[in-house]
């Protein structure tokens, strides 16, 4: 029993709002710094890296638009995971976590939209074709779209966050469909050449560009993650202190008038 006490108290002290925000103060600085690294040395390699013998330098856009794909999903991902925390376990942290969380996902999402038609134009010659995986990706856009405008329609904040929660469970169906998209039917995307069982079937002349700038992406995400949730803190906490400082202006008037 008494083992217990102490993971107990690290949770609840995780759930802490204050707390969180001296942790968030005290990482910060780190990730940025951590982000900005990462991302020179891959860019560096992006534009230094040999061309494609059939792509050319166009196959650089894959530096930019792959890991904005696996970003646009691991994110969807982490905002699941905090619905779950919102609707199980009551964490009050969650619902920061998953509404923070969808703003920067569908930038990600749109950002591998639009990388993706700029890479798709010379090597399909279409801008875009509504095969399985662009179609898939199309809809988990949308699906960030929905969970936004879900969150600002509704005034009541534990409402907001159990309804938001619901869709983001409902719509987590949709990433397997992204991932095995191109195993289930007949699409113009190529296989999955990076994450395999028997291992990466990419050249490392692409492979490690391609490693940095998603460790760059990750980062990038996790900062903002992090940055996004302490401003929905402060947002949420002015809202209250005006709340309150309008209640006791209204409990105030009928004194006034008395006298």
């Amino acid at each position: 029993m008494n083992e217990m006490k102490p993971k107990t108290g690290m949770i609840a002290g995780l759930a802490n709002p204050t707390r969180f925000l001296t942790l968030v103060g005290r990482v910060l600085p780190f990730m940025i710094a951590i982000t900005l690294v990462l991302f020179a040395v891959g860019l560096y390699l992006s534009l230094t890296s040999e061309g494609d013998y059939q792509q050319g330098n166009t196959v650089r856009i894959m530096y930019i638009h792959v890991p904005a794909a696996w970003l646009s999903m691991m994110c969807y991902m982490v905002m699941a995971a905090a619905a779950l925390g919102t609707l199980v376990w009551r964490h009050p942290l969650a619902d920061v976590a998953h509404k923070a969380a969808a703003p920067i996902g569908a930038a990600f999402t749109f950002l591998a939209l639009l990388t993706g038609s700029l890479w798709g134009k010379p090597m399909w010659g279409a801008w875009w074709v509504w095969d399985a995986r662009l179609t898939s990706v199309f809809i988990l856009f949308l699906m960030y779209l929905g969970i936004i405008a879900l969150n600002r329609a509704v005034d009541e904040p534990q409402r907001a966050a159990r309804l938001s929660a619901i869709l983001i469970l409902v719509g987590v169906i949709n990433i397997p469909i992204i991932k095995f998209s191109v195993d289930w039917w007949n699409t113009l995307h190529q296989p999955a050449s990076v994450i395999r069982l028997d291992g990466p079937t990419i050249d490392p002349v692409f492979l490690w560009p391609l490693a940095f700038m998603a460790l760059a992406y990750t980062f990038a995400f996790f900062t903002m993650h992090l940055v996004a949730m302490r401003n929905e803190i402060y947002r949420r906490r002015v809202a209250a202190m005006r709340r309150i400082a309008a209640s006791r202006a209204e409990a105030a008037r009928p004194q006034r008038k008395e006298r």
